[in-house]
């Protein structure tokens, strides 16, 4: 069973967004833990996370929400490790005036997430991404897309509690 790295956004993900819930609930399922959630700073975010990579037991499946979206795109296109496949929900524009200030280094963003399946799943109401944006980001990434619909920024207060629709995505990779 390939091991799942969550890459959470700004603030970390709090006990009831599905990503905690995911921890608690699958086996091997494990955080990438930073420095400071509240002052993100882009290099040291995919160091962090380069780190986890690097004690994965197999190439790992990235789970990413938010601001994690981000870093995840910019560990893909530096590292010379590999994931298995990633995740990444709710990718925001770092361009968008509700992107956050403390947030520094994301972008530009990479063309590319080299030599990684990448499934895009957003919501057509998301304050931090337009639909426009979304929908090039799934594009230059050539990614798959899944929406939700009025979904909000897909975390706790999105109303979707542990998310088993999204698990099935993981769950499928996972056994491949």
């Amino acid at each position: 069973m390939r091991p799942v790295l969550i890459v959470p956004g700004i603030g970390n993900s709090g006990p009831g967004h599905w990503q905690s819930l995911w921890q608690i609930q699958h086996p091997n399922v494990s955080r990438v833990t930073q420095r400071d959630w509240d002052h993100p700073v882009c290099e040291e975010w995919v160091k962090a996370l380069d780190g986890a990579v690097a004690q994965a037991i197999a190439p790992p499946i990235l789970v990413a929400h938010s601001l994690g979206c981000l870093a995840v795109a910019h560990w893909a296109a530096q590292s010379g490790r590999r994931c298995f496949a990633a995740l990444l929900v709710a990718v925001p524009d770092p361009s968008s005036p509700a992107f956050p200030r403390a947030a520094t280094g994301f972008e530009p963003l990479p063309s590319s997430l080299r030599g990684c399946r990448v499934t895009v799943v957003s919501s057509s109401d998301d304050s931090y991404a337009t639909n426009a944006y979304t929908e090039e980001r799934v594009r230059t990434w050539g990614a798959e897309h899944v929406c939700l619909g009025h979904r909000g920024h897909i975390n706790a207060a999105s109303g979707l509690r542990d998310w088993p629709d999204g698990w099935v995505i993981v769950d499928r990779w996972r056994n491949e």
